[in-house]
């Protein structure tokens, strides 16, 4: 029977089973079931009957997202894959109700014994599983499990049910992004097939496995990287991967520093250069006096005899003059025909041949960081021990079996690989592969002693001898080399090198960690401790200050406001705005850069000072914040705005996302809250930083409350923007002084220069940096596009305002009351809000305007044309059913049918989809320009005594006492 005799549902069933069944098995069988004829479809929805598989109960991952940073899911656990998963026809079946589930999850996956879940006990996860759990949860414990499995423990997992039914959150964490989204899919495929068929097959699994260790090999950093990243953190240094040259980053801004390996950004590029010379190297050393092999360099095979000559004859080493983990090195030579084939060997890889006096002791490298030895350790080339019974393969074998041995640098030791350079040294030994060494024998591998080929390290630091220390710190000067590994053979490490004819053979920039931190015998060293003391002396500054911005209204205007507080300092300051990013008076990139990608942007940058970050709800979900910590918190306010988007559906659930911010500020520093938000004010029950509250009211209870225990907070007082702390009260400015706030007419603008005065005052800033920079900062297209720029256009004026949600229009209509004349409104909103939110825009409308035009965003994000305005204007007829107004679609056209018929003393207030496009079309127009009046002088009180102007300098020292808290 061919594909066209099943029936439509007989070959949708069928298709779905190939995608089930593709997924099961790997991507090479897709080639196989592509190329089957069409008369073996009916063979396939047979095989689908006969393995009993629910061809419509395939779960279905609808998106992944990869988290780097805090987030909505957890502040501690910052890297997390979250999958959006359909469980499909699964959503009503918990695994109770899924015959032969649990049986098929723990012979596949028996180590979930380990997980606890909720009922907090070993097999805890596997009794929710046989009592009856979902699938997502489960595929969460699974993705886990493999993870762990493949060398990368993690532990952490949330599973939530969206709005939607049968749709889950998974919160995965991950140690690379890579695995994480491996492991996620994996997960999903291995609980479908059990699912379906009862089973996943083992051979897959390992597969899965292999597939991750291969993700984790690939991806981690090499041990002496890892080491130095991980004293970082343990001291609180941010570190974050430069996307070129396998650099790393550690510090902020301008107290960063760098490393590649354990080559450092104050390494001597003349340094590594002389290191990389084995035989200038030797020169410099020999000409210094220290202990060096005697040699000479050839280029040329007839150069060689007289080259042995000119060592003293044999024994000798032969290496190439450029090399490094012990490529092309031949020791112990005794004889013209071995001489011969190291020659070749060392040819292959440098064009120059070093030709040295082979001198006979242990091999040992002396680690010298920042001028001062740190560890010594001997280094042992690769072996094996004879037992009498076992053939030299055997033994290999059996070494290699070690758990400490892996391939590369991903283990403690690695793997002995034989080659042709081991049979030569084998021979030279009298053995081959096949011999069986008489028990205790020890058989050499390698000629080299470097952990790389498989050799052991033995700790030495405690034994070396006060004068090859003063030697080994002497050769890292001379060199040059801020971090140095110096090759040293000598029989006895305890004694003077001229006493025991030892002597310093190579010098290496970027040495190896591994054999120090973690050598095979021995106390491991902690080298990466001194490389941070170097890079970062104690005392000295990693962060920079960080002040992070969030809310749903007025964060724009706050974040430049804060910034331009603080280029009165004099300090570089990066910022990042809905406008783009900035690195002091100039623009860096444009468009909306309120991300975690566009904040490192800011914090990788060596010319920064300080960082002032709005941080929007969508870069939070998307990807978490990002930074770790910051100085200063700020929520500005939460209301309803976006609600139904990213699964975030209640206010409340708006205001714990916005909460990260102020729950990442450090413990010394400042979370800044709305006292008259109580969603806002809240979140101090969630901070661990010290809190300063802002409020509108100087009659607030709970900053009443607050700074009567010595608590920090900003009010406008008296017509006054003024600190408080404790019984006293600083005043900054009168708010009609403040150009930003139309001179005390915008109650919502007074809201946000409070709160960014409050965040910088807490951060240091003086009072007079920040009178200074009240007093020239302005709702103006230049500084804050978008954001109440008024332009006078002789009879009347036109306002340009982003608002585009409930709380801002309640904001602006704060403003527009206070102004004399007709208020016409040109409105709108982005198609992706809820119908009830377009709804709630008209009838605010109607509270605000005389006149309305209705408008649309060019992009409707995917609503039908006109649909909005439709429920703008079902919001209006609520309010004023005799209200004018009319609906002109195209946003330029709107705009300029309300500029052309606005009557004089009005003004005409653009709400656009374009900030830019709108700014243009008044433009244009020429408008004149507004001057403003100089603010008055300030005073301060301490609600009893009022200071004059004069004495205002005096009163320094209580700015500097009130900053400390």
């Amino acid at each position: 029977m061919g594909l066209l005799a099943l029936s439509a549902m007989q070959r949708s069933r069928a298709t779905k089973f190939i995608a089930t069944w593709v997924k099961i098995v790997h991507n090479e069988q897709l080639i196989f079931f592509l190329s089957l004829r069409l008369d073996c479809w009916c063979s396939i929805a047979n095989l689908a009957h006969s393995h009993r598989l629910d061809l419509n109960s395939v779960m279905k991952i609808l998106k992944t997202q990869t988290l780097r940073g805090p987030n909505y899911w957890s502040i501690r656990h910052q890297k997390l894959i979250l999958l959006r998963l359909d469980l499909e026809d699964l959503a009503e079946r918990p695994s109770s109700d899924i015959p032969g589930f649990y049986e098929g999850l723990i012979e596949v996956l028996p180590s979930l014994v380990e997980h606890f879940c909720s009922p907090g006990c070993r097999g805890g996860f596997l009794s929710r599983v046989r009592e009856g759990t979902m699938m997502g949860h489960i595929a969460e414990h699974v993705a886990l499990e493999l993870q762990t499995l493949a060398g990368m423990p993690v532990g952490f997992g949330r599973t939530r049910e969206t709005s939607t039914p049968g749709v889950y959150q998974v919160a995965i964490e991950y140690l690379d992004p890579q695995a994480g989204r491996y492991a996620a899919r994996a997960a999903v495929r291995l609980c479908q097939s059990i699912v379906d068929t009862g089973r996943y097959p083992l051979d897959e699994l390992e597969q899965d496995l292999q597939d991750l260790r291969d993700l984790w090999a690939e991806a981690a950093l090499g041990p002496s990287t890892e080491s130095i990243v991980k004293e970082a953190e343990a001291r609180g240094i941010p570190w974050s991967p430069v996307s070129a040259r396998a650099m790393i980053q550690l510090g902020h801004g301008v107290y960063q520093k760098r490393i590649q390996a354990t080559l450092s950004s104050g390494t001597s590029i003349l340094g590594v250069e002389l290191a990389s010379d084995k035989e200038g190297t030797k020169r410099v050393l020999g000409e210094a006096g220290v202990p060096v092999p005697r040699g000479t360099v050839i280029y040329y095979l007839d150069e060689l005899e007289e080259a042995i000559e000119t060592v003293g004859g044999f024994p000798i080493v032969i290496k190439p003059l450029d090399g490094n983990h012990g490529r092309g090195i031949t020791i112990d030579i005794n004889s013209w025909e071995l001489a011969e084939e190291a020659y070749d060997t060392a040819k292959e890889v440098s064009k120059g041949v070093i030709v040295e006096r082979y001198y006979r002791g242990r091999d040992h490298r002396v680690l010298v960081v920042n001028n001062k030895v740190v560890a010594v350790a001997e280094r042992v080339p690769a072996f094996v021990v004879g037992n009498g019974r076992s053939t030299i393969t055997e033994l290999i074998d059996e070494t290699n079996e070690d758990p400490r041995r892996g391939d590369g640098h991903e283990n403690v030791l690695t793997r002995i690989v034989v080659d042709e350079h081991s049979d030569q040294v084998l021979q030279r030994q009298g053995y081959t592969l096949e011999s069986i060494p008489p028990e205790g024998a020890t058989v050499y591998l390698k000629a080299t002693a470097n952990l790389s080929t498989g050799g052991v390290a033995i700790d030495r630091t405690a034994e070396i001898h006060p004068e090859n220390i003063w030697i080994a710190q002497r050769v890292a000067k001379l060199i040059g080399l801020d971090i140095a590994g110096i090759d040293v053979v000598t029989p006895d490490i305890s004694r003077p090198l001229r006493q025991v004819d030892g002597v310093i053979v190579e010098v290496n920039a970027a040495p190896g960690f591994r054999m120090h931190f973690c050598p095979s015998e021995g106390i491991p060293r902690n080298v990466a401790e001194p490389v941070i003391d170097m890079l970062f002396p104690p005392g000295t500054p990693s962060r920079i200050p960080i002040i992070a911005i969030t809310g749903t209204n007025g964060k724009t205007t706050t974040t430049r406001l804060i910034a331009h507080i603080f280029r009165q300092t004099g300090q570089v300051v990066g910022y990042t705005t809905t406008d783009g990013i900035y690195l002091g008076d100039y623009m860096v990139e444009q468009g909306d850069t309120t991300g975690p990608q566009s904040a490192q942007v800011i914090l990788q940058d060596p010319t920064v000072e300080i960082a002032v970050l709005e941080t929007a709800r969508g870069g939070m979900l998307r990807s978490g914040l990002g930074f770790t910590e910051c100085d200063v918190g700020v929520v500005l306010n939460v209301a309803a705005d976006h609600l139904g988007i990213g699964d975030i559906n209640t206010v409340d659930e708006l205001a714990h996302l916005k909460s990260i911010v102020v729950e990442t500020a450090r413990p010394n520093g400042y979370a800044v809250l709305n006292a008259d938000d109580p969603l806002v004010s809240l979140m101090a029950k969630r901070v661990k930083a010290q809190i300063a509250y802002f409020s509108m009211n100087p009659e607030n209870e709970l900053v009443r409350s607050h700074t009567q225990q010595g608590g920090l907070a900003a009010v406008y007082e008296n017509g006054y923007l003024s600190i408080l702390k404790g019984d006293w009260t600083l005043r900054i400015e009168q708010a009609v002084n403040v150009p930003l706030t139309m001179g005390g007419k915008a109650p919502f603008m007074i809201a946000n220069a409070l709160a960014a005065c409050l965040a910088a005052f807490a951060q240091g800033a003086q009072i007079e940096e920040i009178r200074t920079a009240l007093a020239t900062f302005q709702a103006s297209v230049k500084q804050t596009p978008g954001r109440m720029n008024l332009f006078n256009l002789g009879s009347y004026h036109a306002l340009v305002d982003y608002a585009h949600n409930p709380h801002s229009y309640e904001a602006l209509g704060g403003f527009i009351q206070n102004w004399q004349g007709e208020h016409i409104g040109v409105v709108g909103g982005p198609g992706d809000r809820r119908d009830e939110d377009f709804i709630t825009l008209g009838r605010l409308s109607a509270a605000i305007f005389d006149r309305i035009i209705v408008k649309e965003d060019n992009d409707t994000r995917g609503r039908p044309r006109g649909d909005a305005a439709q429920l703008i204007i079902e919001g209006i007829r609520q309010i004023q059913p005799n209200l004018r107004y009319e609906v002109i679609l195209d946003e330029t056209e709107a705009v300029n049918t309300a500029l052309d018929a606005a009557p004089e003393g009005s003004i005409v207030v653009i709400l656009p989809e374009s900030v830019n496009r709108a700014i243009e079309l008044i433009e244009a127009r020429h408008p004149i320009p507004e001057a403003f009046s100089a603010p008055a002088a300030p005073q301060i009180t301490n609600g009893h005594h009022a200071y004059e102007p004069a004495a205002i300098e005096s009163e320094n020292s209580l700015e500097a006492e009130v900053t400390k808290g």
